[in-house]
């Protein structure tokens, strides 16, 4: 719910969403959920259906899994809540779809450069290899691409979860043993809003860029 410019960091992803096509969306609840139900009541210009975790946090993965049902079987975005992007001259979304490739992939991760990133003072995560097939980020070293929260997943990316609540980064770690976690590079703008620092620097962003942005 903080804002950017006068909009929801929700919103903002909700936007993006709709331009890509999307037409459901699930979002996972919890802390002051009746709010983010009340502020996206009058949204019209997509479905919304809201997962209740109020009684005990999922983390990334359980979240996720609590959803499967309602999905299919094709490829599906995930997004998290706090994260901010601004669209290259072809939007993030498309550009994961277009580069999804059934037969190799399992997961597919939106990253941007560490040392380009808004607000962001972090080591980074993931190495890439030309063919996009990611590998993690060696330790004790500074890894040139940061994830964005942005990402594409199959169903079957889910296959063999733990029974409990589970970071999304344990399937990482096997799918990338198996070759099948890849990325492709943002080519527009990311920020890191977890901090005052960074808040700030995405507020001015904004106001320079979409100076009409806080009317709409």
């Amino acid at each position: 719910m903080l804002k950017i410019s006068g909009r929801t960091l929700l919103d903002h992803a909700l936007d993006r969403s709709v331009n890509a096509g999307v037409k459901t969306v699930f979002i996972n609840i919890h802390h002051l959920a009746h709010q983010i139900i009340q502020h996206l009541n009058d949204r019209k210009d997509l479905k919304i259906i809201f997962s209740d975790e109020t009684n005990g946090l999922l983390e990334t993965g359980g979240g996720i899994v609590k959803a499967l049902s309602h999905l299919g079987n094709s490829p599906f975005f995930v997004i998290n809540g706090d994260v901010l992007w601004v669209d290259g001259p072809t939007a993030s979304l498309d550009r994961l779809a277009q580069f999804w490739n059934d037969q190799t992939m399992d997961g597919l991760l939106l990253l941007h450069s560490t040392v380009e990133s808004y607000g962001y003072d972090g080591v980074g995560d993931f190495l890439i290899d030309p063919n996009g097939i990611l590998k993690r980020r060696p330790e004790m070293l500074i890894s040139p691409y940061v994830y964005t929260g942005i990402q594409l997943l199959h169903p079957r990316f889910f296959k063999n979860i733990p029974n409990s609540p589970f970071s999304l980064n344990q399937l990482y770690n096997s799918s990338i043993e198996r070759g099948r976690l890849f990325g492709i590079i943002h080519d527009g703008e990311w920020f890191h809003v977890g901090t005052p620092i960074g808040l700030n620097e995405a507020e001015v962003f904004f106001q320079e860029r979409f100076p009409g942005l806080r009317h709409r």
